[in-house]
């Protein structure tokens, strides 16, 4: 039964197969010896029948909870921060009431297979309602987003102009400068700031014939792993200011996508510097990569004081930032260049920090 279960998610990967298989028998047998237990004689009373579903609920968190550890790296206290949310417990909650209540079909009572007709047809109610309704605050959620990206596309089209001629200055100057005449370490400042601002040229002179800048897909697969270490890289010096820790957790997955290199370079680094900004000193930045249902992803997440729901149905707005010195562009302008891309990019928020996650097509051939 648990080969059964575990293989019946092969398609989410070899990780969602390894862990159904370990976290099923797990709490099957956790359930299994807590009632051999409490069982003297005649079926389970009603005390002993919810004492073994409460041990099986905690040794499923506890096995999944050491899971999510190994596999991701994370401190334990951060899973259960980021993931055990009043929905999760809601969650448990309502299927350990079905547990009980199908217990009684053990014991072949009349009762029983009337309680657990009853609540396989409500779950299965409650299931299609909760998931119908998710799926459209989610696509409501992402019209609503498209409209306002394109009802505010023209925004900002006088204003890369404006920025496009000064940062072709700052360039200029910059290749004056004699790289052979400074030590090593101001010498890969140079080309840093270099390489930065020729991108910058190039992004804006894009920009420059519209919002949302034209996508030149690369021919080669672009690796995610190498735009966010070098992104990551390059901000570096910024989260030095602010004394935090800059992390990055590679995938061991394929995370190849189809993509625009500068532009995907140009998302990702502005949404680490946002997060920079919204950590507080000493706070810690972390990029992440996976594949998350076949698609590759990049999530970059900070600890700092989050976004309210207010502001979340204002991010993408042109304009709109939380910041004393924000433009309100970056989120706009990344919004749309992943939009390009067939992608998605999504805020996803925390009781604590901002987690915002960019999923693109992988690269086919």
């Amino acid at each position: 039964m648990a080969a059964a279960n575990a293989l019946s998610l092969g398609k989410r990967g070899k990780w969602s197969i390894v862990a159904n298989a370990i976290v099923f028998p797990a709490w099957a047998c956790a359930g299994s010896l807590i009632a051999a237990v409490l069982r003297t004689h005649g079926p389970l009373a009603l005390e002993s029948r919810l004492a073994v579903v409460v041990v099986t609920t905690i040794a499923s968190w506890v096995v999944v909870t050491i899971g999510f550890r190994v596999r991701t790296g994370e401190s334990i206290s951060s899973i259960v921060r980021h993931n055990f949310t009043p929905s999760f417990y809601a969650a448990y909650g309502y299927f350990g009431l079905a547990a009980l209540l199908l217990s009684y079909v053990l014991d072949g009572s009349l009762i029983g297979y009337l309680l657990a007709t009853i609540v396989c047809v409500l779950s299965l109610a409650l299931t299609d309602t909760i998931a119908g309704r998710r799926v459209r605050r989610v696509l409501e959620s992402e019209l609503s987003d498209a409209d306002r990206h394109l009802f505010h596309s023209r925004a900002v089209e006088g204003v890369v102009h404006n920025l496009r001629n000064h940062v072709a200055t700052a360039a200029g100057y910059l290749k004056e400068i004699d790289s052979r005449r400074l030590d090593p370490v101001d010498r890969e400042s140079l080309e840093t700031a270099t390489a930065a601002t020729s991108d910058a040229v190039t992004v804006l002179r894009g920009l420059s014939q519209g919002a949302t800048p034209r996508v030149s897909y690369s021919p080669e697969p672009v690796d995610l792993n190498e735009l966010v270490a070098r992104a990551v890289g390059m901000a570096r010096p910024r989260a030095r200011v602010k004394e935090e820790q800059l992390a990055m957790r590679e995938s061991a997955e394929d995370v190849k996508v189809r993509a625009d290199p500068l532009l995907m370079r140009e998302v990702i680094t502005n949404l680490i510097n946002n997060a920079i900004d919204a950590a507080p000193r000493g706070g810690h930045v972390t990029a992440t990569t996976g594949r998350r249902s076949g698609r590759p992803y990049v999530s970059i997440s900070d600890d700092g004081p989050g976004i309210s729901d207010d502001h979340r149905h204002r991010l993408f707005e042109p304009h709109f930032t939380t910041k004393e010195d924000g433009t309100g562009l970056g989120l706009f302008m990344s919004y749309g260049i992943v939009r390009e891309h067939q992608g998605q990019l999504i805020f996803e928020g925390t009781r604590r920090g901002a987690v915002f996650t960019v999923t693109l097509p992988p690269f086919t051939g």
